[in-house]
Parts: C-alpha cells; structure tokens; sequence
C-alpha cells in the first residue's frame, strides 16, 4: 500500500503538548460508531472472563546531551540496548565519528563504536562504577538517571518539564527499558485499574521496550519497503496461559498488541519486528485502548488494519472536529476488531 493513504490533515492546536491535571479526565472515542466517551466508560465496556493486557515497560530518561573534545555539544536519544552497548539518534549526525569519546554532564564518557543511517550511532559506556570491567543495565540507569531527560516526542517542541518525570509514565510501569512511553496506559490511574478488576475482568502485564520500532517514521512511499526496529519483549507461561484462556482479549496501547501478536497466544522472551498494515490477519487481540497516531505512521496503519481504514479515517474525521487531543498526551479511542 502506498505510504500517503494513511496521511490526514490535523490542526497544530490540537497536538496535546502538557498532560491533563488528571491522567482519569481524558475522553474516548469509540469506534466503530464514532460515540463521544470518557476514558471511565472503559469499564461499561468490560465483561467477565475479561483479559486486559498492558505494557508496563518503564521510560527511561534517554535524552542527554554531550560534549566533544572540541567543545562541540551533542543532543542524543536512546533508542535500543544491543547487548551491553546502545544504539541513539545525535543532532549534527554527520559530524560525529567512529571512535570519537564524548563526555556527558556527570563526567561519563561515551565511545562512539559505530554509526548508519538506520539504526543511527553505536555507543559504549564508560561508567566509573564497574564491577571487574562488567557493565550492568543498571550503571547506565545510574547516569542518565543523573544526567538524561524524559524523551518526549519532538512534536510537543519543548523541553522536559519536572512533571514528566511522573506523567511521562504509567502508574504500573516496571521494569525500566523504553525509549517513549506505552501512552494509552497513561490514561489509567490505580482507581480505574481497581475498577476493571471489579468489572470481571483479568489485568495481565506483559513487557515490550519501547524503541524505534515504535515511533520511527516511515521513509519510503510503500509500505512494503519500510522495514521496523526491532524491540525485545517478554510474555511468560503462565501470562500466555491466561491470556488463552480469556473470552476476549483488551489490549491496551499498540505496543501491547503487537508483542501479542508476535507472540501468537504462546510465551515470548525475545525482540520483535511486527508490522501490521491492512490485510493483516489478526490471531489474539479482540479489542484495543489506544491513543491517536501521527499521519503516515505505522501506528495508524496498524490501527487500520484493524478497526478498517475508512473506518479509522472517518474517526480522526470525527476527532478533529469535535477537538480531541492528540497523540502521547492526548485522549484515546477503544476499538474493536473488524474481521
């Protein structure tokens, strides 16, 4: 399919840049059928035997700045673990180069080990608290924790304010891994997590790190030629065991849905490079809680697939012009699989 069939038009002011004063206060639309809700009138749609999938991956502060030995400043975002290294996206990309060192605002440095225009750097940290020369996840936890920034979508177009350190992040998150957040998550609080469990229904969280495979932008005019980064993600025996057994499977957000849909109903430990476009035939997921999506993004072609593209297409329709918030921060549709 081409590209520019899932593109729309969506007004500036509506792209939601701050969270609501209450992660509980965001509307829903509900498609098919086009019905104005609130994220509360999830429950009404719940039913006994219930299974309501989340992603509780934790957003880890991955944008930071370094300098090089010339004093050039670098801004750098995570988006991947690869093995005890890490792969990021640098402003004044063509400016850095193989086996340069940069240094980071608590004295870190940082090795430059590779760079490609897809996955963009290779990097390695030297962090002063090594263990007998090994590198634990958690050391680099330890310095961006000291030195990083949430990485909030470029759209919003500002800088980290102290509440996202909260509101950047679900209320369930654990472990840490992701480099944007799971965001139809964002909507719930411990309340309305209470009140789906008072509904009948079962909560399962399952774990994908959110990574470029997620929110990279599609270069090419055709779907067949963009291909995802991969992101590691785990469903373990006993969470698949319920899953099957559920009467209808909820997913909430698309990362959600795409690790069970790799999955297939069968535990996962491992990465993932789904990409779900229209025809695709879906296994596992009934039902899907998501946020809206930017045009052309796989994530809106995902969500075609499976509500239908005229369908989702009528929606946004439908959202826009009853002024809906957009994208991480902004309010949500439940959808229900078409075919």
């Amino acid at each position: 399919m081409k590209v520019s069939d899932f593109d729309f038009d969506l007004p500036n002011e509506l792209i939601a840049t701050h969270p609501l004063d209450q992660r509980d206060a965001s509307r829903m639309l509900l498609v098919p059928g086009n019905e104005d809700k609130h994220i509360t009138d999830f429950i009404s749609y719940l039913r006994p035997g219930d299974v309501v999938v989340f992603n509780n991956s934790k957003v880890i502060p991955a944008r930071f700045d370094a300098a090089a030995s010339d004093g050039t400043k670098y801004e750098i975002t995570l988006h991947t673990t690869s093995g005890n290294d890490w792969l990021g996206f640098a402003k004044k990309f063509n400016k850095l180069k193989v086996g340069e060192i940069l240094t980071l605002g608590d004295s870190t440095k940082i090795e430059v080990l590779d760079k490609n225009d897809d996955s963009g750097l290779l990097l390695k940290f030297h962090c002063e608290n090594l263990s007998a020369g090994a590198l634990a996840k958690e050391d680099v936890f330890d310095v961006l924790d000291r030195v990083g920034k949430m990485p909030l979508p470029p759209y919003m177009k500002r800088e980290e304010e102290q509440t996202d350190r909260e509101r950047y992040q679900t209320v369930y998150a654990d472990p840490a891994g992701s480099m944007a957040a799971p965001t139809a998550g964002l909507h719930f609080t411990p309340q309305l997590l209470d009140a789906v469990r008072a509904a009948g229904a079962q909560i399962v969280n399952i774990t994908l790190h959110v990574g470029a495979g997620t929110w990279a932008p599609v270069k090419s005019d055709d779907t067949a030629q963009h291909k995802m980064h991969s992101e590691w993600g785990c469903i373990t025996v006993e969470q698949a065991a319920i899953i099957n057994a559920a009467k209808r499977v909820i997913a909430v957000g698309t990362t959600s849905l795409r690790l069970l849909e790799s999955a297939g109903g069968k535990p996962f430990c491992g990465t993932t490079d789904i990409f779900i476009t229209p025809g695709y035939k879906f296994k596992v997921v009934d039902v899907l809680l998501t946020n809206f999506h930017l045009p052309r993004s796989t994530l809106f072609m995902l969500v075609s697939a499976f509500a239908g593209l005229a369908e989702m297409r009528a929606a946004y329709a439908h959202a826009v012009l009853e002024k809906y918030r957009f994208f991480s921060y902004g309010d949500c549709c439940l959808l229900f699989r078409k075919n």
